[in-house]
């Protein structure tokens, strides 16, 4: 006797149920891709033959449809959060890294500023000087940065399109 986890399907028939890429996003619509054959047979005009199949097999099936079709959703999300989280890190690091070497250069710069203006104003009045022209730049790029981490979009789009789909797919045609 095989195990109800074990992935077995009625006799006769297969079950094809759409894996992810390892490279990301799939561009596909998993909802309505899913072709697994129900076991259930159907009429010449396309519809299931459920003649003689009890109430039971037929919630069993529709139970079964629906635990796959969820199980394919929540893969979608996974998906397709992992890709906008991905987007996110690489972004901040890349800001990172550019926001080091800027610091470094800037830091030599600001030194360069600082004694050049000494021998007009003084080194004290020098250093105020550069001290409050860095702190607006400062405000600058932070507001910029803030707008960039704003644009990203945690919300997975394909997930939520396909899962509005699923009460339609419920409903008799």
């Amino acid at each position: 006797m095989s195990s109800p986890y074990s992935g077995a399907t009625p006799a006769g028939t297969t079950q094809s149920i759409p894996t992810v890429p390892a490279g990301g996003a799939a561009q596909q619509n998993y909802a309505a891709d899913y072709s697994a054959s129900t076991g259930t047979p159907t009429t010449e005009a396309g519809r299931p033959d459920v003649e003689g199949t009890s109430v039971g097999a037929l919630m069993g099936e529709v139970a079964k449809d629906l635990s796959t079709l969820m199980r394919q959703e929540l893969e979608l999300a996974k998906v397709e959060v992992k890709a906008e989280a991905k987007k996110a890190g690489t972004g901040a690091g890349l800001f990172g890294a550019a926001g080091f070497a800027g610091y470094m250069v800037l830091m030599f710069l600001s030194i360069a500023l600082w004694w050049a203006l000494s021998h007009l104003v003084g080194h004290s009045w020098s250093a105020l000087i550069v001290a409050v022209l860095w702190g607006v730049i400062g405000f600058v790029a932070f507001t910029m940065g803030r707008k960039k981490f704003k644009e990203v979009n945690p919300k997975p789009e394909r997930t939520v399109e396909t899962l509005s789909q699923v009460p339609g797919a419920l409903k008799p045609n």
